[in-house]
């Protein structure tokens, strides 16, 4: 039976560790602690919060999910995800509100873990997913449009349009130096790895425009005449509850608790499928928890695994949570003897940061792409966009949820009331006749958001053992973006192992949306049979000329 809380940490412990492993897990850490500095900052700036607040969530978040996680390479802290939703809840609750549902939110994310609903989360789907982080993207693009044209605006309206209304109405008041800084910023963030892809280019951007404002004495704003003075200490703080009210935290705290499960179960999934490895879903929840009860108690905010710092993480060698401990402990060592300097970042700067921060989470290729598909995907995908930037994001996904559900009902009934048809044949069912080194998976069933990771994991599990799979959907009536998406995922996977990947069965309407999702992008449209016995006969074509080279 497996546990349900067994951070990996403890397993990487007894496996034994090495000193090899070590220092690349060192050197992983530092470069990613170099990264999350100008982010975390920027995070929290961008949040409403004070800068520290931002340090202090990825050194106290990121020391407790890397000890406790469930994930050999996750990485924690704040996230951009999460703007909306802290300036929302600081809006209207205040710092103590924002404190108290984040504590919560833990709460609630070590309640889904025990209860071990870490396999649901992965069940959000693909659509609603892409379409509140494009929704996200933008209203954090839109935030920053103020500082990036270093406008003085002692008011901003809170909602979509009337902000782009104001900022229109107030071009003329651009401040031309900072919307140089931002442009500067954005080009160094995004070209500086063609130098070297060793040093963050958000980090040098910082560094160099910084000092360019100090010694040309340029005319702009930065973090001390906004914020003050940023502490170089890190102390308890506990917020003033008032029992009565608690009520009202629930629902901001839920949303946060959703949207990070999501997120660092995404994150975790994605570095699985970098490292090969497999991450303890309740484990990682339990632990993003305890990170989101502890970090307030130290003036932080919510975090969860953050996808980018954890990519970074494994593409310079981190290989196991030593590695995120690492980087908590370099942004502490920054924090205290260097803390003083960040005051003077220029906040056009933060927002060219986050103008790239905005654009690398639009999503927008999966955008275009579920734009071409079904439907009913589509409407997902746009209902959750806008009322993601137009309402609110707990609305969003409260609907897009709701919404998902009830077009799955209308597509089940649909296939329902068609009769239903063979276009495979049964020329060999038995298969244990088959040549070793062939693996055969059938699908059936529609290949929706709710069976499409189960299906991917066990494709992927026979896929990986076999020289050809074959991988049969006579039984599948529709297939949702969703199930695209994870379907491209474990072929991708397969693929990697040396493993052939061939279809059969697939009827008309699959194969449309098939195409339509760029499935055929990683596969040849030579490998998808109508009849099984033609699949067979390629899957041993390809077994006979691989024995031969």
């Amino acid at each position: 039976m497996n546990k349900v809380f067994h951070p990996k940490l403890v397993s990487v412990l007894k496996q034994g560790y090495s000193k090899d492993q070590f220092s690349k897990d060192l050197f992983a850490g530092i470069i990613v602690g170099i990264v999350a500095l100008p982010l975390a900052i920027a995070f929290a700036v961008a949040s409403g919060v004070s800068p520290e607040k931002g340090l202090i969530t990825a050194i106290v978040a990121g020391l407790i999910v890397s000890i406790l996680g469930g994930s050999r390479v996750q990485i924690g802290g704040p996230t951009g995800a999460f703007i909306v939703i802290v300036f929302g809840i600081l809006q209207t609750y205040g710092l103590d509100g924002l404190l108290i549902s984040t504590i919560l939110a833990g709460v609630i994310l070590i309640i889904f873990g025990l209860l071990k609903l870490g396999a649901l989360l992965k069940f959000i789907p693909h659509p609603l997913v892409v379409g509140f982080t494009s929704g996200i993207a933008l209203v954090i693009f839109t935030t920053q449009i103020k500082d990036a044209l270093g406008l003085q605006l002692d008011t901003l309206p809170s909602e979509f349009i009337p902000k782009w209304g104001t900022y229109l109405a107030n071009l003329s008041q651009v401040n031309f130096t900072a919307l140089a800084i931002t442009v500067v910023t954005i080009l160094i963030t995004v070209y500086f790895r063609k130098i070297s892809n060793k040093i963050p280019g958000s980090f040098v951007a910082i560094i160099a425009v910084t000092a360019a404002v100090q010694i040309f004495h340029l005319p702009v704003s930065n973090i001390e005449t906004v914020f003050g003075d940023i502490p170089q200490t890190i102390s308890l703080t506990f917020p003033s509850v008032d029992f009565s009210q608690l009520h009202l935290y629930f629902a901001p705290a839920l949303t946060i608790a959703l949207l990070g499960g999501i997120e660092s179960l995404l994150s975790a999934v994605v570095s699985d499928g970098m490292i090969g490895g497999n991450h303890r879903s309740n484990t990682e929840l339990i632990a993003q928890g305890v990170a989101n009860v502890v970090t307030p108690f130290f003036g932080g905010i919510p975090a969860t695994g953050a996808i980018a710092r954890t990519a970074t993480n494994v593409k310079n060698g981190g290989r196991t949570p030593v590695a995120g401990v690492v980087h908590a402990l370099t942004l502490l060592f920054i924090m205290l003897f260097f803390g003083q300097w960040a005051k003077l970042i220029p906040m056009s700067c933060l927002a060219g940061i986050l103008i790239v921060v905005s654009y690398n989470m639009s999503e927008w290729r999966s955008f275009v792409s579920i734009l071409k598909g079904s439907p009913f995907d589509i409407l997902i995908l746009l209902v959750t966009f806008l009322l993601t930037v137009l309402v609110d994001l707990t609305f969003a996904i409260e609907i897009g949820i709701v919404l998902s559900a009830m077009l799955f009902m209308k597509r089940m009934a649909d296939a329902g009331a068609q009769p239903d048809f063979e276009i495979d044949s049964d020329v060999l069912e038995n298969y244990a006749d088959l040549p070793k080194g062939l693996g055969i998976y059938e699908i059936s069933g529609p290949f929706f958001f709710a069976s499409a990771k189960q299906y991917s994991s066990t494709l992927h599990q026979i896929g990986v053992k076999s020289e050809v799979l074959i991988i049969r959907m006579r039984h599948v009536p529709f297939i949702d973006s969703t199930g695209i998406h994870n379907l491209k995922d474990a072929i991708k996977q397969i693929r990697l192992s040396g493993t052939e990947v061939i279809l059969s069965g697939v009827r008309s309407n699959v194969l449309k949306d098939l195409e339509k999702g760029g499935l055929f992008k990683l596969i040849s449209r030579e490998k998808v049979f109508s009849a099984f016995d033609q699949a067979l006969k390629q899957a041993k074509k390809t077994m006979t000329d691989q024995k031969a080279i």
